[in-house]
């Protein structure tokens, strides 16, 4: 089976991603998005991110990457390397990585398509989503703008990986 390692994120103007483990700003159809793609599906994370969850991602497999190797979780594999998550979810012909930042880091490597939201405004940030160079080609662009519901102005894009 070909998979599409996908890594979804929603990053601001400067690629903030948060800081003290939380998410900046709220953008509830950013959220409904997300849940959209990714139900079904493997979902990639390294454990900060997990914990930053009330509770592990419902219709997702939650695999969490950490270095303790003592380390357990309520309704999440439990891997030590991204190869590992990988391989813990090679049935799944779309996987996503879903964070935080060092695991994203990672993630360029093996992803073929971005799905961003660029938030349009900067924040105070602790973690930031690496640079999107030109091995990747932007192919959908959608624009959204602030409203009752959203603080601020959006864009959803969605890269591949150029061959």
């Amino acid at each position: 089976m070909q998979q599409n390692i996908t890594i979804i994120a929603a990053i601001a103007a400067n690629n903030e991603l948060g800081k003290d483990n939380q998410l900046i700003w709220h953008l509830s159809n950013d959220l409904k998005r997300f849940k959209k793609l990714t139900s079904g599906h493997a979902i990639i994370m390294g454990r900060k991110t997990f914990e930053s969850f009330p509770k592990a991602l419902p219709n997702r497999t939650n695999i969490v990457i950490t270095r303790d190797e003592n380390y357990t979780a309520n309704n999440a594999v439990v891997v030590h390397s991204l190869m590992e998550a990988l391989n813990a979810c090679k049935t799944d012909n779309q996987p996503f990585i879903i964070g935080g930042g060092e695991i994203y880091r990672l993630g360029m490597i093996v992803a073929d398509t971005l799905q961003i939201t660029r938030v349009h405004h900067s924040f105070d940030a602790d973690t930031f989503f690496p640079e999107i160079n030109d091995e990747w080609e932007l192919v959908t662009k959608e624009d959204c703008s602030k409203d009752e519901k959203h603080q601020y102005d959006y864009t959803y894009l969605t890269y591949v990986k150029k061959i």
